[in-house]
Order: structure tokens, then sequence, then C-alpha cells
């Protein structure tokens, strides 16, 4: 039965009880704040009635006031004289946290309609608010802009193939949390997966790292070592900095990728190894592979699914989102005194580039949150001063070329990658379509 909490200064008479409860509400009455607390504790309550039965000094009713306070997720109901209405205390509680209120004396009937009113806004706002954090929040990245929705449908198309995946994107943007989502999300779930990074190691430690050695394959290896590619058996390899591998490596992961199979350093014997592999790179590879520093056939092996991690300052919209974010969580974590971002914290962060992209934002604001001593994070927390921001404010130009981006990788999401008809909503022939595509790095591939 759906719950109702009445806060009153007097005796509820006993016939209102008797039809609240008949309209299938389990009712409970606290006329002090002990008893009210206690309730509160004890049970979940969606729908909060006040009954205030006379103009008490504020100070008498100001326990109720805390409580209606306190408890901003439950809808209020409050029913009091007309000269209460009078009173600025009450008035400005009703104003703010009541979704209804009557006059005494109470008409039982409309009180009854009023709290399912209040019952049924308490369900369309969880909806509201649901809703909201599932397209806010998707493959664990936070994001409701254009290009954060085209990743998340990536996302979803790579974890229903199996296929290998490069990631390309700024450094801080999420590549590795893309890999794991695609991970996350496909039938491999149940088996590993491991993360190297391929410009973190030597050359002659990586070839070790990836495929492993057999106990006396080199000076110092004295015992047999598993390979990441092993290790990862049924499940995801994910090699993050794929540009920086050494050509002779990247001889042997084209090898497995063609076969299947891997040699441990020191070992002729072919060992089965079934991995996906999903590689991610910060650089432009196409170029790469023509200056000749990457081989072509392993780039074209790699980029069978092609996803783009946008940078942060493709996606204003989302800064302010991730702030909000990552202070909830690390207020969590913390005991800090700040109960969340202030107008110019928000202002600076929304003002500034983040050239560190999202790693950047997070660290800041975690920082932040430790440094904060005040009720609410500020610039100076943040490290982010008006005066100094760097490049954080945005050029016309900028803002044009974010703006075309935007646009026409909409235009061409809702036409289905029509160029004909793209390019005809768009008021631009084909051909400028087509190179604006180039010049934005739109592809339908990354979209």
């Amino acid at each position: 039965m759906r719950k109702l909490l009445i806060l009153s200064t007097g005796a509820v008479d006993e016939a209102l009880l008797q039809k609240i409860a008949a309209a299938d509400w389990e009712v409970y009455w606290a006329q002090e704040s002990v008893m009210a607390r206690t309730l509160l504790t004890e049970h979940s309550f969606e729908v909060g009635l006040v009954i205030l039965f006379s103009c008490e000094p504020e100070r008498s009713v100001q326990w109720v006031v805390d409580l209606m306070l306190a408890r901003r997720k439950m809808q209020w109901v409050m029913a009091l004289s007309r000269q209460c209405l009078d009173r600025k205390l009450l008035s400005s509680i009703i104003a703010e946290r009541c979704c209804d209120y009557h006059t005494l004396p109470i008409d039982p009937a409309r009180l009854v309609v009023t709290l399912g009113h209040a019952y049924g806004m308490v369900n369309l706002t969880e909806t509201a608010l649901r809703q909201q954090r599932e397209t806010e929040s998707q493959y664990g990245l936070i994001g409701n802009s254009a290009v954060m929705q085209t990743l998340f449908r990536g996302i979803q198309k790579a974890a229903e193939v199996d296929v290998p995946v490069l990631i390309t994107g700024e450094s801080g943007t999420g590549k590795e949390q893309t890999a794991r989502a695609i991970h996350e999300y496909s039938a491999r779930v149940v088996s590993p997966f491991v993360a190297m990074n391929c410009a973190a190691l030597p050359a002659n430690l990586i070839q070790s790292e990836l495929f492993g050695h057999e106990k006396g394959a080199f000076t110092g290896a004295s015992e047999r070592r598993i390979g990441h590619l092993e290790s990862a058996n049924g499940g995801t390899l994910f090699l993050d900095e794929i540009g920086d591998l050494a050509p002779e490596l990247q001889a042997n992961l084209l090898r497995f990728l063609e076969e299947k199979k891997i040699r441990r350093l020191g070992s002729t014997k072919p060992i089965p190894v079934n991995v996906r592999v999903i590689a991610a790179t910060n650089t432009h590879l196409e170029q790469v592979v023509r200056d000749g520093r990457f081989r072509e056939d392993l780039y074209y092996r790699l980029n069978v699914l092609h996803l783009r991690a946008p940078a942060l300052r493709e996606r204003k919209n989302d800064v302010e989102l991730l702030a909000k974010h990552f202070f909830t969580k690390f207020a969590a974590e913390t005991r800090t005194s700040a109960k969340g971002l202030s107008r110019d914290a928000l202002e600076v962060i929304n003002r500034y580039d983040w050239p560190g992209n999202v790693r950047e934002l997070m660290n800041r604001v975690r920082r932040a949150v430790l440094l904060s001593e005040g009720p609410y994070v500020t610039p100076d927390d943040l490290e982010l001063e008006r005066r100094s921001l760097g490049r954080g404010f945005v050029t016309l130009d900028e803002a044009r070329m974010a703006a075309d981006r935007e646009t026409i990788q909409s235009t061409l999401l809702r036409t289905r990658f029509n160029i004909a008809r793209a390019a005809q909503e768009l008021g631009v022939s084909r051909m400028t379509l087509y190179r604006l595509m180039e010049k934005y790095d739109i592809r339908r591939d990354n979209s």
C-alpha cells in the first residue's frame, strides 16, 4: 500500500484518518519531531501531509519545516487556516516544497484526490529522472550531446559483432572506457579484459608482455611467462597507443590476427588463442601509415570497425553534466563540507577549453572536492582563475566549426547517410558536403 506521513500540531480527526485509509493509504501520524524522525527512518514515504491547526509561533512549527526541507524527494501537501497563509515562513514553504495546499476545515474527498495526485507526481518524477539518467549515462560514459549519442550507437554495434575495433581520439577522451564497454556488452563479457599500453614499454619488453616467453628464452627469464594475448583467451585485449608499436611487433601482431595463434619467445610451438583485439590511438594513424611508420595491412586488419571518442571541446553541453557527476562521485567518497559547485565555478568550467579532456576535468573536480573548505566549490578550488583561463575562450571560427559539424552529423544521421538528400537539406552541393565530411572527420563507420 501507499504510505502517508501526517505531521500535525494537534489531534487529527479519526474520521479523516479512516477516509484516507479507505483510499488505499497506510497512514502514519506524528505530532512532534522525535516521533516523526523515527517514522522516517523506519519507513519509506513518498507523500507527506502537514496539518497546522492554528497559527503557532514560528519556532513551534520549525521542526515541521526542517523535515519538509530535508525530505526533498517527498511530495508534500499542507492544510492550514487562511490566517496562516499570511505568515511569510509558511507561504514560502508552500511555494517551495508543496505540490498543493488546502485551507481548514479539510474536505476529506478533495484531500484524498490531492494525495493521489501527489503520489502520481512522485512516480512521474522518478520516471523522468530515470529516463534522464539513462539518456545521460550509457555504457559507463556520461553525455547527451550528438557526438556522444553517435559513440553510444557505435559501442552497441561493436558489442554485437566479434571483429577488431579501432578507437581514435585525443588523450583523456575515454578510449579505454569505450573498449571496456564494448567488452562488457559483448558475448565475451564472462572472459578477461586485458589492457596494455604499447607506448609504456620498450620494444624488447613488449614482445614478452604480448606473447609471453619460455624459461631461459633470454637473460633473466627464470620461468615461463604467459603473455597478455594468452591471458585474455576467450576475452578482449585492449592495445592502447597502437601507433607506437615497434615495426617488428607489428608483423607479429598481424600474423596473430591472421592465424589466431601465438608463439612464446623461446618456443616454436604454436598456441591457438581466441582473443578479440581492440586498439586505440591518439594519433592520425592514416598519416602514420603514409609516413611508413605503421604497416598498412595491419591498419586495415585493426580498422574493421572505427569508433571516435570526441574531444570535450566538441561536446560543450556535456561539460557541466560531467562536472556535476564527478562532484557527486567524489563528494560521496570523501568527508567534504561542499554541497555542490558554485555558479562561478560552473561558469569557468564552461569557459575553459579542457585540453586534457574528460581526464583533466575529472582530476580537477577531485582535487577541488578535497581542497574545498566552504559550502560550495569555487574557481580557486578548481585552480581555474577567471583571469587566466588560457584558451578558455571560444573564437567565432571555432564556434562556427563546432556548429557546422554538429549540424552536418545530425543531418546525415537523420537521412541515414543519404548524401544527396542530406546535401539538399543543408543547401549545399554533394561535392561540398563530401569536402565538409572530410574536413570534420565525419564517416559512416564512426557514426
